[in-house]
């Protein structure tokens, strides 16, 4: 395909031929298996002579076409859509890892990553390190001969961290460490961490690739495809968390309208966090945006903008906290993120509520910390929402 831009390639990416019976859109194959035409076209299937489907569980147009646009936005050779973020996490972070292995990862996680990595990892012999990545210097103090993996989110989850994926990875490849980014909260229009050095990139595409907030799903991407195809054929299929075609066709339509919602996105929420910054009930906003904010420099470097998350911390207490989420109006309480409307949560209570009481504490997450994931509605009407709600403590 030729190299289009991008708000292009959410649109035509990924495709390599017509749709049957010439149809604009691509048809949801929704079937569970596919039928040979004889036992010498099912030898060539099934040992991968022919890029023919089997199973649904193992391939399927309507996600094969998903996947490869995805694999375009990330400029990855391959990808792997999954039943949900976690699904894919969770996948990719058992792909690379073994018995006695380590894992390094920042100290603030999405809460179900932090939970995989620090409960269920253990039970197969894999150990974990929790450290600050935003301090190049930790990691290289962190690193010994059992770390496989560094694993971390930037913009991280809540408190929007901006981690250097370029120097990080390049600390890493030099020990033969691998590197995964979750992209989650920057989406492939803002940020692109594999040509920054990543070896895998992951997205909840619950998230802005759907836009919609009416799918759950994941997708792990890579530039190289051996890993990919085991990713696949070796974890994907064999733990089952295969994506439905119907969702992959939905996060299809989502796809073609990513950079017009995220340039929309963006411009609310800077308009958004400078509201926030100069308002007297609130001590700190997180916003990678704002000069202000200790990661803008490398989040200038590395992203193409800077997304759609906020968070701030109340000049309150946790009542005062409660009483102000309890308030919006427009905005909705929930969790989640990168729907067309604006949602707000306490991560110490929601999403985050996982972590221990001393580990919130210790990693800056306060019961007073607010996220807020700006949509796409009037942003003066966002903003006039915020203002009746602080009115309100």
């Amino acid at each position: 395909m030729k190299n289009y831009r991008f708000d292009t390639k959410t649109i035509h990416g990924g495709i390599n031929k017509k749709n049957p019976e010439n149809a604009l859109n691509p048809p949801i194959f929704q079937t569970s298996t596919f039928t040979f035409n004889n036992i010498e076209h099912v030898e060539k299937v099934m040992s991968f002579e022919s890029d023919d489907y089997v199973y649904t569980r193992g391939n399927n147009p309507t996600l094969r076409l998903f996947e490869n646009r995805m694999a375009e936005l990330e400029y990855g050779k391959g990808a792997v859509a999954f039943s949900s973020g976690m699904a894919a996490i969770s996948s990719v972070l058992f792909s690379f890892l073994k018995p006695k292995d380590n894992v390094i990862v920042h100290k603030t996680l999405y809460g179900s990553s932090y939970s995989v990595v620090t409960k269920l990892l253990p039970e197969y012999n894999v150990d974990h390190k929790i450290i600050d990545l935003t301090n190049i210097e930790e990691l290289e103090k962190a690193i010994d001969e059992n770390t496989k993996l560094v694993y971390f989110e930037s913009p991280s989850n809540p408190d929007l961290s901006i981690i250097n994926i370029k120097k990080i990875s390049q600390i890493a490849h030099e020990k033969n460490i691998k590197v995964v980014v979750d992209n989650t909260f920057a989406s492939p229009y803002f940020q692109n961490p594999l040509l920054l050095g990543a070896d895998v990139v992951v997205h909840s595409a619950t998230k802005y690739i759907c836009g919609h907030g009416d799918v759950v799903g994941g997708v792990a991407i890579s530039q190289n495809n051996d890993y990919i195809q085991s990713l696949k054929f070796e974890y994907m299929c064999e733990f089952g968390g295969v994506m439905s075609p119907f969702d992959a066709w939905l996060l299809l339509r989502g796809l073609k309208t990513l950079g017009i919602r995220m340039r929309q996105h963006e411009e609310n929420a800077m308009a958004v966090a400078k509201y926030l910054e100069n308002h007297p009930k609130v001590k700190k906003v997180n916003y990678p945006g704002l000069e202000s904010f200790k990661g803008h420099n490398i989040a200038k470097e590395q992203m193409n903008g800077f997304g759609a998350m906020i968070s701030f911390e109340l000049d309150g207490d946790l009542k005062d906290a409660i009483k102000f989420v309890e308030s919006v109006k427009l905005a909705q309480l929930a969790v989640s993120l990168g729907d067309c409307e604006t949602l707000i949560e306490l991560p110490a209570a929601m999403t985050h509520r996982g972590y221990p009481r001393e580990k919130l504490e210790e990693f800056g997450l306060t019961e007073t910390m607010i996220r807020i994931s700006v949509g796409i509605e009037d942003k003066l009407d966002i903003i006039e929402d915020l203002d009746q709600a602080f009115k309100c403590i």
